[in-house]
């Protein structure tokens, strides 16, 4: 008859050999999000939508059927009876108000939106990451002047701020990455701000502190590094909103003038007074848009779940 010490001993034996450590080597927190990712549909969908976006973006001067700046149709546009020349043989989505055709201006239109999202994410970013540094590494009256200064940017509706801006300055493709930049400035700083914050106590940069590592190496080796992957995917989800921006100010005016270098928010501003009559020319341009700022989004989102140690529970 076994005893009650040998069931107990049985018993523990068991669970030991249950938790028993595996053989497998541990992975990094951006290799296990990539081992997430590569399974999730909605991050590969997105990651398509991006991928054919820049490719497009690339490729476009050498893909476009005609010259975007061209007239090829200006012969047959006639303001009192058809403004607007329909789809035929050559044209497939027709030709605008001035004879030029829509598919090659959509085309290399993609260009200059990636361009002015990725200039203007990319100032954000910089911006935001000078004033994180400062406020998160160095702490005291610099972390609550450069809050205070961030906070009174956060009070002002961002599309507002980037209007007034833009407004102030000449109307360019310049001005809008400017107005855009300065509105997500305030977005990183704060985000990267929590972030240092919360690596301050951690242990290894006590341990740092310990062994008499300067406060600047350990801001830039120890913090920063831990810090900065969430302002990486809140840039991912950035750039979605700056397309979008941007494609506002263009359609507001406060764009670049120049019309033969197509912008998609350009072309949809330019739409504006033929609404009614031929939308097919704001349609276009907007469900590029749409589906570009989708695609950055879906991406983000699934970025954003992958790293959250929560949602790998």
């Amino acid at each position: 008859m076994t005893s009650y010490g040998d069931t107990k001993k049985a018993r523990i034996d068991s669970l030991a050999e249950a938790g028993a450590l595996s053989d497998e080597e541990g992975v990094s927190l951006w290799r296990s999000a990539w081992l997430r990712l590569r399974k999730d549909p909605v991050f590969l969908i997105g990651a398509a939508i991006v991928t054919a976006f820049v490719l497009l973006a690339i490729i476009a001067p050498w893909i476009a059927p005609h010259d975007p700046a061209a007239r090829l149709l200006i012969g047959e546009v006639s303001r009192q009876s058809n403004p607007v020349p329909e789809p035929r043989p050559g044209f497939p989505l027709g030709a605008d108000d001035r004879g030029r055709d829509l598919l090659s201006r959509l085309i290399v239109g993609s260009r200059q939106t990636l361009i002015v999202g990725v200039l203007a994410t990319l100032g954000g970013l910089l911006g935001g990451l000078t004033l994180g540094i400062l406020a998160g590494g160095i702490g005291g009256w610099v972390d609550a002047a450069v809050m205070r200064v961030v906070d009174v940017m956060l009070s002002i509706p961002s599309l507002l701020l980037a209007f007034s801006l833009a407004a102030i300055l000449e109307p360019s493709q310049w001005s809008v990455i400017a107005a855009i930049a300065v509105i997500q400035v305030p977005i990183f700083a704060r985000l990267l701000r929590g972030s240092m914050l919360s690596q301050r106590h951690s242990d290894h940069v006590l341990a740092a502190r310990a062994l008499g590592v300067r406060p600047i190496p350990i801001v830039f080796r120890h913090m920063l590094p831990n810090a900065i992957g969430p302002v990486i995917v809140q840039a991912t989800l950035v750039l979605a909103v700056a397309i979008i921006d941007a494609a506002a100010l263009s359609f507001l005016g406060l764009g670049n003038p120049d019309d033969t270098r197509p912008e998609w928010g350009q072309m949809l501003g330019a739409a504006q007074p033929y609404f009614n009559s031929y939308p097919h020319l704001a349609f276009y341009p907007a469900i590029c848009i749409v589906t570009v700022a989708l695609g950055f989004t879906l991406m983000g989102e699934s970025l954003r779940e992958a790293l959250d140690p929560k949602s790998r529970r």
